[in-house]
Order: C-alpha cells, then sequence, then structure tokens
C-alpha cells in the first residue's frame, strides 16, 4: 500500500467537512485583513519600473492573478493583474494602462509562480508578456491531495483558517476606475497564495503525492497555446435542437455575424445577441425583418436596422447552395461517442465499462477526482484501439502517447492492463 493509500481516510476525514473534534474551538472564522493596506494600482511606465525593481529584489515564490470582465467585454484579456512577493509586498497593475508587461516577467521569470487554476490565468498573462518557466497551481494541488472544496476561498479557509472576501468575482473588471472594495477583494486573492501553497505541498508531501504534483505543474508550464477552435459556432448552447443542415447554416451565419458586432464593440458575444436568440431563427428560417420581429429573442427593443443585421445573415445561410451547407456533426479525431459504443463494437463497450470501474475504484483509493488520475479521453482511446496483447508495456506506450504523466502511467497501467485482460477473456468479449 502506498503513502497516498494509508492517508486516504485521514485525508477524507479531515478535508469534506467533517464534524471538527470536541477540543477545537468553534470561534468564528477570521475575515482576512492586507497586511499593507490596498496598493495604489500601477498604470503608467514609471509606476511600473518600480514594481518591477521591487519584484525581482524580493525572494521566494511570486503570487500571481488576474481578473477579466467575462460576460462584459469580448475575449479573454487581463483587466487586472495582482502579485505578491516576499520583499516586494503586493501590486496591482492595469494592464489597459501597461499593456505590456514583459519586463516583470522577465524579472521573476527564475522563481516559481504560484496560481490558483492555472489554466484559466495563463492565456492572458500571456498576451501581456507574462509566461512562467515553472508555478505551483493550488487547486490542482487541492484535488490531488483530495480536498472536496478547491475554491480558493474554500481552500484558503480550510487549510490556513481565514475567511476571504468573495463578493466581486463576476464584476466587470473592465470598469475604471476600479472602486476600492474591489481592489481590497483583487488584492486578498494573492495575499496569502503562497502561505496556502507551502501547506499545501506539506500536505501533498505527506500524502506522497508531491511529485505527481510537480509533474501536473511543469505539464501546464510547458504546454502550448491551445490552437484556435474548429467551427466555435457549433458550441452555441441549444445546437442539439438544430437537425437540418440549413438551419445549421443560418446558426452558422448569425453566429459569425454576432461574433464580428461583438469584436468591433468591445462586448460579450452574449448581450449582442443571445444564442436562444440564434437557436429560434435557425429553427424557424424567418422570410424577413417583419417575422424576425416576431421570434423570441428578436423582441421590440431590437432597432430596425439591427434586425435587418440579423435578417442579412439568415438571408446568407437561405442563400448558400445544398452542396456547400454544414454537415451535421464534427469530424471526429478519435473514438465515437461512448453511448454509441454498444451498437458499435460490443466488446470495446464491455472493456470501457470495465476500466472505468476500475479507474474509479482507484481514484476513491487515492482520495482525488477521476479526472484527475487519467483524462476520461485517453480511457476511451485505449479501450477503441487496445494493444493487441494488453501488457503492461504496450498499455503505457499508448497512455504516454495520448499524454498522461509517469506518474499516471505508474497508477493506472496495473489496473488498466487487469480491466482489459479481464474483458478481452469474459464471455461478453468472445
Amino acid at each position: 500500500m502506498t503513502d497516498a493509500q494509508e492517508t486516504a481516510e485521514d485525508t477524507t476525514l479531515r478535508t469534506t467537512g467533517g464534524a471538527p473534534p470536541d477540543d477545537v474551538d468553534s470561534a468564528p472564522i477570521p475575515l482576512l485583513e492586507p497586511r499593507e493596506g490596498i496598493p495604489p494600482v500601477v498604470a503608467d511606465n514609471d509606476a511600473l519600473a518600480e514594481v518591477v525593481a521591487a519584484f525581482a529584489a524580493g525572494t521566494g515564490p511570486v503570487a500571481v492573478d488576474a481578473e477579466r470582465a467575462s460576460g462584459y467585454r469580448y475575449g479573454q484579456r487581463a483587466y487586472l493583474v495582482q502579485l505578491r512577493r516576499e520583499g516586494a509586498g503586493s501590486a496591482l497593475i492595469d494592464p489597459v494602462g501597461c499593456p505590456d508587461l514583459s519586463s516583470l516577467g522577465e524579472a521573476v521569470a527564475d522563481a516559481e509562480w504560484v496560481l490558483h487554476a492555472a489554466t484559466q490565468d495563463l492565456p492572458c498573462l500571456r498576451e501581456i508578456g507574462m509566461t512562467p518557466s515553472r508555478l505551483f497551481d493550488t487547486e490542482l494541488a487541492g484535488r490531488l491531495a483530495g480536498f472536496a472544496r478547491v475554491g480558493l476561498g474554500a481552500m484558503v479557509e480550510n487549510v490556513l483558517g481565514y475567511a476571504l472576501e468573495k463578493g466581486h468575482s463576476a464584476v466587470d473588471w473592465s470598469t475604471r476606475p476600479l472602486p476600492d472594495p474591489w481592489l481590497r477583494y483583487a488584492a486578498l486573492d494573492v495575499e496569502l497564495l503562497v502561505d496556502l501553497r507551502d501547506a499545501l505541498e506539506e500536505e501533498l508531501d505527506r500524502q506522497g503525492k508531491l511529485e505527481w504534483a510537480r509533474q501536473e505543474f511543469a505539464a501546464i508550464a510547458a504546454a502550448p497555446p491551445a490552437p484556435p477552435r474548429k467551427d466555435p459556432w457549433r458550441r452555441t448552447s441549444g445546437m442539439h435542437k438544430v437537425r437540418r443542415r440549413r438551419q445549421m447554416a443560418v446558426v452558422r451565419e448569425l453566429w459569425t455575424a454576432r461574433d464580428q458586432v461583438a469584436q468591433r464593440r468591445d462586448v460579450s458575444p452574449g448581450k449582442v445577441l443571445s444564442d436562444a436568440a440564434i437557436i429560434e431563427a435557425a429553427l424557424n428560417v424567418p422570410a424577413n425583418a417583419h417575422a424576425l420581429a416576431a421570434l423570441t429573442g428578436f423582441g421590440h427593443r431590437m432597432s430596425r436596422k439591427q434586425l435587418e443585421q440579423w435578417q442579412a445573415a439568415v438571408d446568407r445561410a437561405k442563400a448558400i447552395p445544398d452542396a456547400e451547407l454544414p454537415q451535421p456533426g464534427q469530424p471526429l479525431t478519435g473514438p465515437p461517442p461512448p453511448r454509441a459504443w454498444a451498437d458499435k463494437d460490443p466488446v470495446a463497450a464491455a472493456r470501457l465499462s470495465t476500466a472505468r470501474a476500475a479507474v474509479s475504484a482507484l481514484a476513491e483509493r487515492l482520495t482525488m477526482p477521476q479526472e484527475n488520475l487519467i483524462t476520461p479521453d485517453t480511457v476511451r482511446r485505449l479501450c477503441w484501439e487496445p494493444p493487441k496483447e494488453p501488457t503492461p508495456e504496450a498499455v503505457a506506450e499508448i497512455l504516454t502517447a495520448h499524454g498522461a504523466r509517469p506518474w499516471q502511467i505508474e497508477q493506472v497501467t496495473p489496473v488498466l492492463v487487469t480491466a482489459l485482460s479481464s474483458a478481452t477473456t469474459s464471455p461478453s468479449g468472445d
């Protein structure tokens, strides 16, 4: 039994909100206060140069966070960057006034960056010249350690015993000037991030999972930017209702027109035209602007000019030759959806069922989410096209090819080999 397995029961009790022991004081959790007050917002190059010098002279890891204006502005750019480092204190930087933070990124390039849910912030940080060479993700660390709640507020409370103010996460961070309560909230997000990192590192080490976490963090830091999504219009909410190719063309044309307007106005696409309205127009394919105005989402508040703009998109879809209409679904680059396996390949369906159960049981023993132990997509691909002989070496080779880290391969290979072998030799797999 591994150290991780030996400590699983204790970790589960401690991290899932169980009742505290009788001798633990149940006093209210103190609200976290900024140690040096709210720092001024850095919005010009002179002030930025001072921050760069201070953080270059600081020591230890650098806590980093970013605030976006999701739901308000087009894209996912950063509208505030928060940092904290020993010897430098905290800094709040306005990327609108200082759009190039590469000098700051270079000043702390050799330091470990501490982020919470790093994959959410890294794209917008990369856009302004900040890319870590190594990092520690406190959310992912919490998942690997078996914490039931891994939001920053819950982690700070459960691990460090402080309550964070969490009332401004969904505000419009493009607002200028930013209100003081928002800035206070932003500063507190990095106030204890390094302390949380240290506590989680100790916990991961205690559970025998620290090397696992290091491999995960290295993979995040080394990952290239995600490629542009193919046919993003297919992700319109409610797309499952659209069955006909002509209707799909309406969705595509309206989505594209909306995206162009949103980008030009720098507003969230949903504020220009809702997904529900796009789907409504696609299902009805209105003949003219008057018919369009009668549909949900194109009501009386919409101007004649706007209606004509959307109707023009519908008309473009109606004019597309049949041979050029979009095809249903997207080209598959992997196995079919699992629901179709029983009909297409019952033997593969049996393999998948057995493998899923084995991975789920292992994840439970290790007290971590199944998707962090091994991605479901990797399990599906292995089960759809398994090796001729399910030896440990053959299974490990396939897992490696699909991007599994060494620790994942070490943990899941034995149970997957057993699962593939039993599914192959069982009566249902004959």
